[in-house]
């Protein structure tokens, strides 16, 4: 019985398991499912669970039930690549004949003194409930700065300003502008929904360190209550321990198949794996369907067809009434995307 372990149970590896049970699947292959969790949390809804604004029962999605598919609960300690086999805490390795890693992101502090241990993080279920718990905890009016302008944190100060109407809320960003990757349109429109909802949004902000009650602009200090980081992600400590050729982010180098090159029995999902694209679910659901394939195609003794990733966009919320998104070149603001992207989460949910 040859064994296929697919290590994590997010976006990636979901749709790894959705692909290769959607057809043929041969009798001498078990697929195994390693996750410390029995459920899959939907890290893009993260900030709403962090801001209040809705349940951790809505950000859960139940594991697939499949014959042919064994589900096993524990954390990874290591990945022993050269014996074939991944290290549990308190529990027994875990063999595989081909092994694929989804194991998604970390925070990335980029060696700011005191970032990991006087913010709070998005980056994992337990660590937004405890940002929700620490932001709920709050006197009204205390002083909330969001480190990082990127999609997470304007999504954080947008539920956030309507889950805590009393909050002084700031977003600190090293940009001219927030969402500096996307067209001036979107980012003009999201300072304007900030400024009409008293969100400050401080630009050309470069810390240098943070302190419990205090974020530094250089030697400025930024008097706060809580700050929390959206201000870069990594692959997660397992990755990062693994000897493998990697790019400037840490990811993965991987070929044309999505293999680790010296260890072709190895294939690398989603935030763990470098891809053209800046990490994301759609990304990893996208790579994890050709993996599959690649992978059905093996079984059968055929030379896997591989296409360019082609992505479908990027929806964004501000609270639940407004939105903005980019569908190839074209900007889209207001009402619609933010009724898009409910409707993706709504699929997202129901997809198993």
């Amino acid at each position: 019985m040859k064994k296929l372990v697919i290590l994590g149970g997010g976006y990636g590896g979901l749709a790894l398991i959705q692909e290769l049970f959607s057809g043929y699947l041969p009798p001498d292959v078990e697929v195994i499912l390693v996750d410390r969790m029995p459920y899959q949390g939907l890290k893009t809804e993260y900030y709403a669970l962090a801001a209040g604004t809705v349940s951790d029962v809505s950000v859960r999605v139940k594991f697939p039930q499949y014959e042919g598919l064994r589900i096993l609960y524990g954390e990874v300690t290591e990945i022993d690549l050269e014996n074939k086999r991944v290290l549990m805490l308190n529990d027994d390795p875990i063999e595989y004949d081909q092994l694929a890693i989804a194991l998604g992101c970390t925070d990335r502090y980029h060696g700011v003194p005191g970032a990991e241990e006087y913010t709070c993080s998005l980056q994992s279920f337990a660590a937004a409930r405890e940002t929700y718990v620490r932001l709920n905890n709050l006197r009204p009016y205390s002083r909330v700065h969001i480190i990082g302008g990127g999609l997470s944190g304007i999504e954080l100060a947008a539920d956030l300003r309507e889950s805590r109407p009393d909050l002084n809320i700031a977003i600190l960003d090293r940009g001219q502008r927030v969402l500096s990757s996307f067209p001036n349109r979107l980012s003009a429109y999201i300072h304007r929904w900030f400024e009409d909802h008293n969100v400050e949004i401080h630009n050309g902000v470069s810390v240098s360190r943070v302190e419990q009650d205090a974020v530094f602009n250089l030697e400025e200090p930024i008097e706060t209550d809580i700050a929390v980081w959206t201000a870069g992600i990594q692959p997660v400590k397992v990755v990062q321990e693994l000897d493998l050729p990697k790019d400037r982010s840490g990811r993965i180098l991987l070929n044309e198949w999505y293999q680790v090159p010296s260890h072709p029995e190895v294939y690398v999902i989603g935030d763990c794996a470098s891809l053209p694209f800046v990490p994301s679910a759609q990304a990893a659901g996208a790579q994890a369907e050709q993996v599959g394939n690649v992978l059905k195609a093996l079984w059968r003794n055929d030379t896997p067809k591989v296409h360019p990733l082609k992505l479908k966009g990027t929806l964004g919320s501000l609270g639940k009434h407004a939105g903005f998104g980019l569908m190839g070149s074209t900007s889209v603001i207001g009402r619609v995307p933010r009724i898009l992207k409910s409707g993706v989460l709504w699929k997202s949910k129901r997809n198993y």
